[in-house]
C-alpha cells in the first residue's frame, strides 16, 4: 500500500529539487549546453503558433492590437499623460477608443516599460533593476488579452480551455542536495530572476504568489549587458532542470534572458537547445515580437507551451492533493483508431532528472481514482531514441515476452520479471489530426532552421556548424508510455540493507537466467531497474528496465544515459559485445552507492545534511565528467583490494551492504 505522504509532495504543491539540478555548474553542464544550444534560430517563437490558421488571424491581430496600445500608451507617458488619454484606431493614434478604460496600473506599466525602451542596448543594468521593467510589459500584455478575450470570447473565437494569462511569480523554488551533487554547490538563489505562471483568464492582472509546481510555466533569468548571456544561459538552464523535475507532463520547456533591453526565447528539448533571435524591445520591431510570443502562450494548446496533454493535474478535494490522469494510447490494428486507456497516480517513484535525454518518469497508478493508495500498475513515461536497431519500447516488450515464454513454466522464475500489459507511442493532436509523439513531430520546424544553419545560413559558422549538423545526424526520439503490473518500489526506496541484501541476490539470479537460459543481458542496471516485491513470504526482488536489452555476442546499439553505474566496458565504447560480467559489474556500482548515500529517501536526506560544503567523496566521480573521466576514475578505485578498500568501502555506512560489496567485488576483479 503506499502511504508514504512524502512521496505526494511533488503532487501536493512542494516545489522541490532533484540531483544537481540547483548548482550553477554541475557535471559540466555549461559544457553540455554549448555542445547543443542553436543561436539564432529564427523558428523558436514559431512554435507556439496555434495550428488553428483562423485563430492564428486572430492570433496576429490581438497582437498588433496590443502593439498599437503600447506604442500608444508609451507615447502618451513620454508627454507626461496617462491611460485615459490613450487614443488609437489601428494603425494610428488619433481617434478615440472607447473600449479600453483608464486604469492607472497601465499608467505605471507604460512609465516603467518607457524608462526600460529608453535604454540603449550597450548599456549595462542592474539585474534587479530589469526585473520590474520585464513584470509591468507581461502585466500590461496580460491586461489586454484579458480584454480581447472579454470581448471576443462569447464568439467562441478561443477555447477556454486553451486561455490564460501569464503572470510573473514569486520566485521561491526550493533548493535541495541530493547524492547526486557534486561537491562544488552554488545556491541560485543569489540570482535575480522572474517566474512565468500560468493563470486562468479569470484571474486579476497582477503579480502572483507562487503557485503549485505544476502551474509554473518558464524562467526569466537577467542579466545587465548583452556580454553576460551566457551566464543567463547557464542559470537557465538550471532552473529548467527543475521544471524538467517538477512537472511529470513535459514534453519541452521554454525559457526567456534578459540582457539589458535584448530578450532572447528558448526551446529545451530532450537532445537540443533553441535559442530565437534578439527581441530588442528599445525598438517596436523587437516589442511587437515580445507581444506575439506572449499572445500566443495565452491563446495555443498545451502541447504548444511543452505539456503532454495525455498526462494532466486533477486537483479534487475530495483525494486531499491533486493526482494525476495518465492517457495510455492503444491502436487498434483492425480499424486504425486510437483508443486511450485511462489510468490515475498520486505517486511518482522517479522523476526527470537531468536537462537532456529520455526524461523517463515512473508513476504509481490505479485503474480508478479511489484506488491509488493501492497500485496496480507501474507506468513509464519516457522519450526513447529510435532507429535501426535502437532500444525502444518495442524492444523492450519483445524482450519481456521471451522471458515470459521461457520462465511462466517455471515455478522458480516466473516472478522474476515485470509483467507487460501494454506499450506503444504516445499520442497527441496536431489540428485535425492524431501523430505518434516524437521528436521529429514536435521540433519539425526547428528542425528546418537547423539544416538551414547548418547548410550555412543564420550566421552559422566553423565549429557551430558542425554541432548543428552532429543534431541532424541524432536519431529521432520517440514518445512513448509502457504499462507493467505493479512489483513494488524501487530499491532505492527500501526499509533496510537486508532488504536491499534480498533484492540484489535475487537480481543477480535473474540476470543469470535471462543470460543461461534466453542469452538476454539487462545493460541497464540501476536503483529504477530492481524493484522490491511484498509477498507472503517477504521480500524478494523483481527485475525490469529492459530498454537496453541485447543478446549475447550482438554488439550493443546504445548505452543508458545513466552512466552512473555503467560497467567500464561500456564508458569506453557504448556498443561494445557486452558480456554478463557488465551487469554483475554495473549491480556492484549500484550496491556502493545505495551504502555510501542511504537505501531510502530519509537515509539519504540525513547523510546528505551532515556532508561539508566540499566532501571527499571519491564516488562522486562516478557521475561526473565525460565517459572517459567516470571510467578512468573507477578504474583506479577498482584496481586493487587496498585501493578498492580506501576510495570506496571506508566510505560506505556499517551494515550488510559492505560486505556484500566486498564480496562482489572480490568475485569479480580478484577471482583467480
Amino acid at each position: 500500500m503506499v502511504n508514504d505522504k512524502a512521496d505526494f509532495s511533488i503532487l501536493a504543491g512542494k516545489d522541490l529539487s532533484f540531483s544537481d539540478i540547483s548548482r550553477n555548474r554541475d557535471y559540466g553542464l555549461d559544457d553540455l549546453i554549448q555542445s547543443i544550444l542553436h543561436r539564432s534560430c529564427k523558428a523558436v517563437c514559431h512554435l507556439a503558433t496555434p495550428c488553428d490558421p483562423d485563430l492564428c488571424t486572430v492570433v496576429g491581430n490581438i497582437a498588433s492590437d496590443i502593439t498599437a496600445d503600447l506604442e500608444a500608451c508609451l507615447l502618451m507617458a513620454a508627454r507626461g499623460k496617462g491611460h485615459a488619454y490613450n487614443t488609437r484606431s489601428k494603425g494610428r493614434v488619433n481617434k478615440p477608443r472607447d473600449t479600453v478604460p483608464a486604469n492607472e496600473h497601465l499608467d505605471a506599466y507604460a512609465r516603467d516599460i518607457l524608462k526600460w525602451t529608453s535604454k540603449k542596448s550597450s548599456t549595462r543594468l542592474a539585474a534587479d533593476n530589469i526585473a520590474p521593467f520585464l513584470e509591468s510589459l507581461m502585466l500590461f500584455i496580460a491586461h489586454h488579452i484579458k480584454d480581447h478575450y472579454r470581448r471576443h470570447g462569447a464568439a467562441d473565437l478561443f477555447k477556454p480551455e486553451d486561455c490564460r494569462l501569464i503572470l510573473p511569480v514569486n520566485n521561491d523554488m526550493e533548493v535541495e542536495r541530493t547524492d547526486f551533487d557534486s561537491a562544488d554547490y552554488v545556491d541560485l538563489t543569489d540570482f535575480f530572476s522572474v517566474k512565468c505562471g500560468m493563470f486562468p483568464i479569470s484571474n486579476g492582472v497582477t503579480r502572483q504568489k507562487a503557485p503549485a509546481p505544476h502551474l509554473i510555466f518558464a524562467d526569466a533569468e537577467m542579466v545587465g549587458h548583452p556580454d553576460d548571456y551566457t551566464e543567463a544561459e547557464l542559470r537557465l538552464a538550471t532552473k529548467t532542470k527543475a521544471l524538467f523535475f517538477n512537472q511529470h507532463n513535459r514534453r519541452f520547456a521554454w525559457g526567456l534572458t534578459v540582457s539589458n533591453c535584448n530578450i532572447h526565447a528558448y526551446v529545451f528539448s530532450p537532445d537540443d537547445i533553441w535559442a530565437s533571435t534578439a527581441m530588442d524591445i528599445s525598438g517596436i520591431k523587437g516589442r511587437r515580437a515580445f507581444i506575439s510570443l506572449l499572445v500566443n502562450w495565452s491563446l495555443c494548446t498545451v502541447d504548444h507551451l511543452g505539456f503532454d496533454p495525455s498526462i494532466r493535474y486533477v486537483v479534487d478535494r475530495s483525494f486531499g492533493s491533486p493526482y494525476l490522469k495518465i492517457d495510455v494510447h492503444n491502436m487498434d490494428k483492425s480499424t486504425g483508431k486510437v483508443e486511450p486507456q485511462t489510468y490515475y497516480s498520486q505517486w511518482c517513484l522517479g522523476a526527470a532528472d537531468r536537462l537532456n535525454g529520455c526524461h523517463a518518469r515512473y508513476f504509481a497508478a490505479s485503474a480508478s481514482p479511489e484506488s491509488m493508495d493501492k497500485p496496480a500498475f507501474l507506468i513509464k513515461d519516457v522519450w526513447m531514441a529510435t532507429g535501426s536497431g535502437s532500444a525502444d519500447d518495442a524492444h523492450e516488450s519483445s524482450v519481456l515476452a521471451v522471458l515470459h515464454s521461457e520462465f511462466n513454466k517455471s515455478n522458480e522464475f516466473s516472478g522474476s520479471f515485470v509483467w507487460l500489459v501494454s506499450a506503444g507511442p504516445v499520442y497527441i493532436s496536431q489540428g485535425n489530426t492524431v501523430v505518434a509523439d516524437s521528436t521529429a513531430t514536435a521540433f519539425s520546424g526547428l528542425s528546418s532552421t537547423t539544416q538551414d544553419a547548418a547548410k550555412g545560413s543564420d550566421s552559422t559558422q566553423g565549429s557551430s556548424r558542425s554541432k548543428v549538423q552532429h543534431s541532424l545526424n541524432r536519431q529521432v526520439r520517440q514518445h512513448r508510455c509502457t504499462v507493467t503490473k505493479w512489483a513494488g518500489n524501487m530499491i532505492s526506496e527500501a526499509e533496510n540493507q537486508s532488504q536491499v541484501v534480498v533484492a540484489v541476490a535475487d537480481a543477480m539470479i535473474a540476470l543469470n537466467a535471462a543470460y543461461d537460459k534466453c542469452k538476454i543481458l539487462h545493460g541497464n542496471i540501476s536503483n529504477r531497474a530492481i524493484l522490491l516485491q511484498q509477498t507472503v513470504d517477504g521480500i524478494r526482488g523483481v527485475l525490469a528496465e529492459f530498454d537496453y536489452a541485447c543478446y549475447a555476442g550482438v554488439a550493443a546499439v546504445e548505452s543508458p544515459e545513466l552512466m552512473l553505474f555503467q560497467s567500464m566496458r561500456s564508458l569506453d565504447n557504448p556498443r561494445v559485445v557486452r558480456t554478463f560480467l557488465d551487469d554483475c559489474e554495473s549491480l556492484l556500482y549500484l550496491v556502493c552507492w545505495l551504502g555510501t548515500f542511504g537505501i531510502n529517501k530519509a537515509e539519504r536526506a540525513a547523510y546528505i545534511a551532515g556532508l561539508p560544503k566540499n566532501p571527499y567523496l571519491p564516488i562522486l566521480t562516478w557521475n561526473q565528467g565525460t565517459t572517459a573521466d567516470i571510467a578512468n576514475a573507477k578504474r583506479l578505485h577498482v584496481a586493487t583490494e587496498e585501493t578498492f578498500h580506501s576510495f570506496i568501502l571506508s566510505k560506505m555506512r556499517n551494515g550488510p551492504l559492505r560486505p556484500l560489496a566486498e564480496a562482489m567485488y572480490m568475485a569479480l576483479f580478484l577471482h583467480p
